[in-house]
């Protein structure tokens, strides 16, 4: 076999710092993200201790500017928070890290019995469907093989409350002895479906309303339960296109009649699980704060967001004095506080230049509103702060500003452009904004075609395709003209 000679290959890799992996690590939590773990650095470094006197210099520059009435300068921003309303102010996220046991920052515990607080224990878990159903069905006095059966219903409910398994699916062979019959699996799903809220348990939508119905209205003798029974399930593909002469056709009745019985179909819930939805809720804490000061507008810090650490000097100190066989790992822990207090002073002041950046060239929204939004790119704030693109990406993911017209996450200023009539250009999200109002004030008896719209954005000097009106619409989560229609 002949020699074959090796193969080089040469390959370039850049691998950043440790100093740089943590720097970039920081920038792109969110605010909630990186009080945990600046907390847990607190915690875990015996060299690191939590840096009380920023807050307590804010609100003494906050008090000096008080005494003045000259405007917001950079330097002051930050202490004008003090004057924002109380209710966009955060608890702070980070807690002080208490008295020391030994080398390391101990647990803030209870004053009674001295175990860790954790003050999630007093919310109060609300039961998920399954639960619910399950605790309803134990009011009911039945065999064990028909509880079993019910349970495997329940167990397939999705998030909506419907059972998209076919029966015979449920369970696995041999799981029961002998084989439900269907007509067993038939009663049990009939129990289920009046266990909790009318609906669950429905095999398709048609099924859920008709659940729902037959919960109001018993019996077959009200003229509008009638014809709404014939609409859900019969006609539901009409009625979701609004498609009212086909219906009329199709039915029968009168105009009036089918305008009450869709008002009444509409008013039902298709998706009844959805209330017992177990997801917690996304809680935000703002980074800055933007308020008009003296006709300038001023992003000011979120000091309740800014958790600080600073070096222990005393246990730095005795590092530097003590003698050691093995010095090592202290080393490590004093070279990593030193990094993180350099890369918490930096996270913070590039989050400020990005949002004082974002503002300047927004000015006209915080003024006017989301029509008045211009096109912005990330690249041109990168240019501005003379740092790479990434680091504005990083900078702007997850970072929250509040303004007089809400919150908003720093993404939300950026939008691509778009060229008018007059050789000018506008935002996307600008015509997103408009797309809404024009939708939001339409007569809804003739509301406006995607057509309609490109030609009033193309009267106002705005030239878009027809499609793009359309993604914009379905973007904004606005359905088509023939849904939106009423009679």
């Amino acid at each position: 076999m002949p020699y074959a000679a090796p193969e080089l290959r040469l390959r370039q890799q850049t691998t950043l710092a440790p100093r740089m992996q943590q720097s970039v690590q920081l920038l792109q939590l969110s605010a909630l993200e990186f009080s945990v773990a600046i907390q847990h650095a607190l915690n875990t470094n015996p060299f690191l201790e939590e840096d009380e006197g920023s807050a307590n210099e804010m609100t003494e520059r906050s008090t000096a500017l008080d005494s003045h009435s000259s405007p917001t300068t950079g330097s002051d921003a930050e202490s004008a928070v003090a004057e924002l309303p109380n209710h966009y102010e955060q608890p702070a996220a980070v807690q002080e890290p208490g008295s020391y046991s030994g080398d390391y920052p101990a647990r803030r515990t209870s004053p009674s019995d001295g175990a860790p607080q954790d003050l999630s224990q007093w919310v109060a878990a609300q039961p998920s469907l399954p639960s619910r159903m399950r605790e309803a069905l134990c009011a009911h006095s039945l065999s064990d093989r028909d509880r079993l059966l019910a349970e495997y219903i329940i167990d397939a409910l999705d998030d909506d409350g419907y059972l998209r398994t076919p029966l015979d699916s449920l369970a696995g062979h041999g799981d029961f002895d002998p084989e439900p019959l269907p007509q067993e699996w038939a009663m049990a799903l009939s129990l289920t479906q009046h266990l909790l809220t009318p609906g669950l348990a429905a095999r398709d939508l048609s099924e859920c309303l008709e659940l729902q119905l037959r919960a109001a209205q018993p019996g077959d003798t009200d003229d509008t339960y009638r014809l709404c029974l014939t609409i859900v399930r019969e006609h539901l593909e009409l009625l979701a296109r609004n498609d009212w002469n086909a219906m009329l056709r199709k039915i029968g009745c009168s105009a009036a009649q089918l305008r009450q019985a869709c008002e009444y179909i509409r008013a039902l819930d298709p998706k009844p699980g959805r209330r017992y939805d177990q997801e917690a809720p996304v809680y935000v804490v703002p980074d800055v704060f933007v308020r008009k000061y003296h006709g300038q507008w001023q992003v000011l810090p979120n000091r309740d967001a800014m958790p600080r650490a600073r070096l222990d000097r005393v246990y730095a100190d005795l590092f530097r004095h003590a003698r050691y066989d093995d010095r090592g790992p202290l080393a490590q822990e004093l070279q990593e506080a030193r990094w993180l207090v350099r890369n918490v002073e930096q996270r913070y002041t590039t989050i400020q230049r990005v949002a004082e950046a974002i503002v300047q060239r927004q000015q006209r929204f915080f003024e006017y509103g989301e029509v008045a939004l211009r096109p912005l790119l990330l690249r041109e704030i990168a240019d501005v702060l003379e740092v790479h693109e990434s680091t504005i990406s990083r900078a702007t993911a997850n970072k929250y500003m509040v303004t007089p017209r809400g919150l908003y996450e720093f993404r939300h200023f950026f939008s691509r452009e778009l060229a008018t009539a007059s050789g000018g250009s506008c935002s996307a999200a600008a015509v997103q904004a408009l797309i809404r109002e024009w939708i939001t004030e339409e007569d809804p008896r003739t509301p406006l075609s995607d057509v309609a719209l490109t030609e009033r954005l193309a009267a106002d000097g705005i030239v878009v395709a027809r499609r793009t009106v359309s993604k914009y619409r379905a973007q904004l989560k606005l359905p088509a003209a023939e849904l939106r229609r009423r009679y």
